[in-house]
C-alpha cells in the first residue's frame, strides 16, 4: 500500500512531528510517498506485527522511525488507545481495500 503525506494546501512546508498507526489484519509494505515535509523532524510509524514501511530516496527516512506494535483488534479500541497514548488523534481512517491511501498533514 502506497502512503502519500502532503501538507494541506495553506502550509507550504510541514515542519511539526507526526506519528502514524498503520494498522492491518495482515502484513503489508506500506510505501511512503511525501511531498513538502521538511526534513530532519520526528516522525514515528508503528505498523501492526510483520509489515515495514519503505522510504523513498533522500532524507526523509534519517529523521523517521518505524516500530511493529501489537494494537488492539478492533477500530473503537484502537482509536481509544491512540487517545490515551498520545492525548489526541487528528484523523482515523479505515480502508477495506486499498493500494494509494492520500493525507493531508497540517494545522
Amino acid at each position: 500500500v502506497t502512503l502519500h503525506l502532503n501538507p494541506i494546501s495553506s502550509v507550504h512546508i510541514h515542519q511539526k512531528p507526526l506519528v502514524f498507526l498503520l494498522n492491518s489484519p495482515l502484513p503489508l509494505v506500506w510505501k511512503l510517498k511525501t511531498e513538502r515535509l521538511a526534513p530532519g523532524i520526528r516522525r514515528v510509524f508503528f505498523v501492526s506485527l510483520g509489515s515495514v514501511v519503505q522510504f523513498e530516496k533522500g532524507n526523509f527516512s534519517l529523521s523517521a522511525e518505524t516500530e511493529e506494535k501489537l494494537f488492539p483488534e478492533k477500530n473503537e479500541h484502537l482509536l481509544q488507545w491512540a487517545q490515551k497514548e498520545y492525548g489526541a488523534v487528528t484523523s482515523f481512517t479505515e480502508l477495506k481495500i486499498s493500494r494509494n491511501i492520500y493525507i493531508k498533514v497540517g494545522e
